[in-house]
């Protein structure tokens, strides 16, 4: 039985996708690797039947047209065997002891007839010429035991969970009916958020598992793209706002309504951000189109949007205002390195 099933979309990674491999085979036959080359045009292709042929009962390869990094998700979840989900991008890596510890931790659980829904680790910005930082969870979620929402602490803004920080059981994700659009940036928000209200038990794993390389001009996450790439944040946002009756869950789960609705803002807050980074006359209309979309579309929770989280600072286009806010996030983006 495969324990967790590693999803990893490849597309023109033969420069670095190897690191991320071996660093996931130490898990032997109780994991499966799914190389997905997502219509790939270097080696990736090659270099991923290379590893199926040398490991033939730990990797998987899935070939297709290019559909961007969600379809990647989605079809390693069509074929993943795992009692666990893992999505790992093809530019980062796993740390090995962790690793052991993640399976042991399931075996553990599985021992007693107990499948965890959701089990939370540490990840570590590995920033190209920087020092190493690790986001962890100590002080937000209870340590070395299971939980449930209703026994979790305060997120703030720089420690809320993020795809690299989770595994989630594979049948839950099916169960949550998750939709993830082709040729769209910044989908993993979809993939985190969709599942939410479905997690019933969480176990929160103090170790440092993921490792987030940053460094690269051309990522996802290179802020000079992701100005240029703000429709597809405005896009995503949109599609959490719409995924889930927030309110609804407020009235039963106070706790995971609180983490859902800080999640939502926190892709606001981003989207209204790189608008007010790019400052052209043409970012300034849509910064205003879109609160005036969030006031209209999502009534019932846009106080809490403008009024009740950091998003409200970058509704402005004042100059002034603006470069008072700017300044605010540079000094942020100092101390936690986060891209």
């Amino acid at each position: 039985m495969k324990l967790i099933s590693f999803a990893v979309p490849c597309y023109n990674s033969e420069g670095y996708m190897r690191r991320c491999i071996d660093s996931l085979l130490i898990g032997g036959d109780k994991v499966e690797i799914i190389l997905v080359n997502d219509g790939s045009t270097d080696r990736t292709g090659e270099i991923a039947d290379e590893y199926k042929e040398k490991y033939p009962n730990i990797i998987k390869v899935i070939h297709k047209e290019n559909g961007g990094h969600g379809s990647g998700i989605m079809a390693g979840l069509a074929a993943a065997e795992g009692l666990y989900y893992k999505v790992i991008d093809s530019d980062d890596w796993a740390d090995l002891d962790s690793l052991q510890q993640i399976l042991a931790l399931i075996e553990s659980f599985m021992s007693r007839g107990n499948l965890l829904d959701l089990i939370v680790c540490n990840y570590v910005y590995e920033n190209e010429g920087k020092k190493p930082h690790t986001i962890h969870y100590r002080g937000i979620f209870p340590r070395e035991k299971e939980f449930t929402w209703s026994e979790c602490g305060p997120f703030d803004i720089t420690r809320y969970m993020i795809m690299h920080s989770i595994f989630y059981r594979t049948e839950l994700v099916r169960e949550s009916n998750l939709q993830i659009p082709l040729h769209t940036f910044y989908v993993d928000n979809v993939f985190l958020y969709t599942p939410l209200p479905l997690v019933n038990s969480i176990y929160y794993c103090d170790t440092d598992f993921y490792r987030y390389y940053i460094g690269r001009s051309d990522q996802s996450v290179n802020e000079a793209v992701m100005i240029k790439r703000v429709d597809q944040q405005i896009k995503v946002s949109k599609i959490l706002l719409e995924k889930h009756d927030l309110l609804k869950i407020r009235q039963s789960r106070p706790k995971l309504y609180r983490y859902m609705i800080n999640y939502v803002s926190v892709m606001v807050l981003i989207a209204a951000l790189l608008l007010t980074l790019d400052g052209s006359p043409e970012a300034l209309a849509k910064l205003k189109d879109y609160w005036k979309y969030l006031k209209e579309e999502h009534s019932d929770i846009y106080g809490h949007l403008r009024y009740r989280s950091l998003a409200g600072l970058y509704a402005y286009t004042n100059k002034f205002v603006r470069k008072v806010t700017i300044a605010g996030y540079r000094i942020v983006q100092k101390i936690y390195k986060f891209n």
